[in-house]
């Protein structure tokens, strides 16, 4: 790693934000579940802080690809492709409507690797959420820059073997679906509405599934197989591989242990598991 690149490690920056009644209620509706008590104070689902602090930089300031461009507060990594490879998340006290939340942010690593794609830069930063009685989350998400996409795609490696399942549902996740998902996060990133230019660019068969997304998806469909009580206390969400939008999929989790933790995963069409979560709902 160069030293250039290795002066980014440290580097913070908080944002603030608000978890609103209308940003819930706009969730619940993608979520096709009924929307929570929206008075203020109100508790909301803690899963749910993922649709707030977007990284809203103005026009003249977003990259090709629709991200923010490198360089602000992310390190200028030399490769085009940007992908969320993994997270860890802990949460806290309960995220409620009103709150008004300030959001730390920390790169801790910047880790360079060789994979079989090629070259790969992995990016840790370290999301510290405090609110007004306390510490929401802390969240830790590794970011994964890769090169660009060859003219001959990857081989597809056949399915391996999957754990076997308390509970199973079908996802198909559509075009409408993802723009409602980048449109509540503020995702400008182009692989998720643009398939001209997620097949040309960036070497992908068709529109990307945002991996929040089916993360998303995922733990509420766990939540619909869990106690009516419980809630989402960790979790550990490592992408594998992207879902194609109009593709058929799959949901699925193991039946959880004393603790409440268990393992979800979301399923491709050709039965490869697509994301991981380790969590513990309780």
């Amino acid at each position: 790693m160069s030293e250039k690149l290795s002066d980014w490690v440290g580097r913070w920056r908080e944002v603030e934000d608000q978890m609103t009644a209308p940003a819930a209620r706009r969730l619940a509706a993608m979520l096709d579940r009924a929307p929570p008590p929206l008075a203020i104070g109100a508790a909301v689902p803690p899963h749910w802080l993922a649709i707030l602090f977007d990284d809203a930089q103005p026009q003249s300031q977003l990259g090709p690809d629709g991200h923010p461009a490198k360089g602000d507060f992310l390190p200028p990594v030399d490769l085009p492709r940007r992908m969320l490879a993994g997270r860890r998340t802990t949460y806290g006290i309960s995220l409620c409507i009103g709150d008004a939340v300030v959001r730390r942010s920390e790169i801790t690593a910047i880790t360079p690797k060789q994979g079989r794609s090629g070259r790969l830069v992995f990016v840790t930063v370290r999301h510290t959420v405090t609110g007004p009685a306390g510490m929401v989350a802390v969240e830790e998400q590794d970011i994964a820059y890769r090169e660009a996409a060859t003219a001959t795609p990857d081989a597809v490696p056949p399915a391996d073997p999957l754990p076997e399942a308390a509970w199973r549902e079908p996802f198909k996740p559509d075009p409408v679906l993802l723009f409602r998902y980048s449109a509540l996060t503020f995702n400008g990133h182009r692989i998720h509405y643009d398939a001209d230019y997620a097949r040309d660019e960036e070497g992908y068969p068709g529109l990307v599934v945002n991996g929040g997304l089916t993360t998303m998806m995922l733990l509420e469909a766990a939540l619909r197989h869990a106690d009516p009580d419980a809630a989402i206390r960790a979790t550990d969400t490592r992408t594998l591989r992207p879902l194609t939008a109009g593709r058929p999929a799959f949901l699925a989790g193991t039946a959880p242990d004393e603790e409440g933790r268990q393992l979800l995963w979301a399923e491709d069409e050709a039965g490869r598991m697509a994301l991981r979560i380790q969590a513990r709902i309780a």
